[in-house]
Formats: C-alpha cells, sequence, structure tokens
C-alpha cells in the first residue's frame, strides 16, 4: 500500500528534511508517526499525499508511483485516502451535513448515494442531530468528528490523521483516537502523525518515530483498546 525506498527530500533553502528512508506500511495497518517538531513527520505526510516530492528514492501509495505520477492523476491517487486536518478545515457557511456531502459532490456522486452515505458517517462518529449545525455553533471535539467523518465519506483505502487531537481536550482526544481504532478494525489503514505520546502508549499499534530526518525506530506496541466486535456492513452508495 505505502512503499518508501532511499527517499530524500532536501528543500530549497537546504534543509534536508528526510534522509534515505526506507520503510512499507501494509493494508490495514494501524500506524503512529512520531517525532519532535521539525522531525521530518509533516515532509512524511507531505510526500504520501503528493503535496511535495521527494527529490531522491521511490514512492508507491495505493499503485500510484509519486515519483512519476502525471498531475491529472494526483486527484485520483487522493481519492484513494481521506485526511484529517488538525485545523479542521471546515467551511463555515455550510453546515454539518454539507461539508461532508462536500466530498463526495466534488467527484460527481448522486445526490441519493450522498444523502445514504453521509447520514451513515455522521452516524457512525456520533453526530447524530447536529447536521444543520453550523461549525461555529459545534465545540472542537464535535468540529473534528465532522473533519473525520468527510474524511471517510468516499470509504477512502486509507486514512491519514494530523495531529487529528492537537486543538481538542483529552477526552474528546481519546474518544476520537477510539473512533481511528473502530474504523481501521474496518479494514482502513490508519495513519496517524503526532506528538502526544500518551495517546501512543494508550493505544499502541505500529510506532514509526522519525527524528533528524531519519527512522529512528520502528516496533509494533501491543493494541490496549479492543473495540466490540463490528458486525454492521457499511452501505453500498455507487448506485
Amino acid at each position: 500500500m505505502i512503499h518508501l525506498k532511499n527517499v530524500s527530500k532536501i528543500y530549497s533553502n537546504g534543509t534536508e528534511a528526510l534522509k534515505n528512508i526506507s520503510l512499507d506500511i501494509e493494508q490495514g495497518e494501524f500506524v503512529f508517526i512520531v517525532g519532535a517538531s521539525g522531525a521530518g513527520k509533516s515532509t512524511f505526510l507531505k510526500l504520501l499525499i503528493h503535496e511535495e516530492k521527494a527529490n531522491f528514492g521511490k514512492i508507491k501509495v495505493n499503485g500510484y508511483d509519486l515519483m512519476k505520477i502525471r498531475n491529472r492523476k494526483i486527484p485520483y491517487l487522493r481519492r484513494t485516502m481521506g485526511i484529517v486536518f488538525q485545523d479542521f478545515r471546515l467551511i463555515d457557511k455550510m453546515n454539518v451535513y454539507d461539508n461532508i456531502a462536500f466530498a463526495m459532490r466534488a467527484i460527481g456522486s448522486p445526490e441519493k448515494a450522498i444523502k445514504k452515505r453521509v447520514q451513515y458517517v455522521i452516524d457512525m462518529v456520533g453526530l447524530k442531530g447536529k447536521e444543520k449545525c453550523r461549525p461555529n455553533e459545534l465545540s472542537g471535539g464535535e468540529q473534528q468528528r465532522v473533519s473525520l467523518a468527510r474524511a471517510l465519506v468516499n470509504n477512502p483505502e486509507m486514512i491519514i490523521a494530523d495531529e487529528p487531537t492537537g486543538n481538542i481536550d483529552p477526552k474528546m482526544s481519546f474518544e476520537i483516537m477510539k473512533k481511528l481504532v473502530e474504523i481501521n478494525k474496518r479494514g482502513t489503514t490508519v495513519i496517524i502523525v503526532t506528538h502526544e505520546h500518551e495517546l501512543v502508549k494508550e493505544f499502541g499499534g505500529r510506532i514509526i518515530m522519525i527524528n533528524g530526518g531519519e527512522i529512528e525506530r520502528d516496533e509494533k506496541l501491543p493494541t490496549k483498546y479492543h473495540p466490540a466486535d463490528i458486525t454492521d456492513s457499511e452501505p453500498s452508495y455507487s448506485e
């Protein structure tokens, strides 16, 4: 699903953000990317979503060769992933429903399918009853749930969460993390970029530590949170 081989990223000012890193992340993994500020975490994320291009090495994500990808193919790459941002990036003039539906409308999904899928993910993230609320009427934790629902709505192969608990309180941080674990248990690859080591210790999984642009540690810790068996299937929304 993700393959990096001898990847380096050097910015125009001479900063070597990533230095000859190699790793593989398989489908269905639950992965934390950790490290201090400036360690290279954000650059790593930007390479995966092709906001930045590596100077050297090989990168493949969800079947796309990111060293050779044409500009017209980049939107298709990004449709295979859902991105949860630290600052939410919601559209202020839209309510909860439309903020989430926007991601499906952008790829031309029919309204019947949108209605079915959007309500499903709203219920999944615990926002039932908030459909008509604007972002400024929600708490920080609720806004992050909207961001998560929007990332999920196109049923991506992978969720990338960039500091998803950075702007919310500890209790809500735990709830967002639980949702991400539950999503992973449904088969979606989850990659979380974070500096919050307590959450990493609490939830476990694969831990990749980046330090000075290099992978300092790559190990698996026991998973402490085990959601109840998930038996409900996701609805088809392709009609």
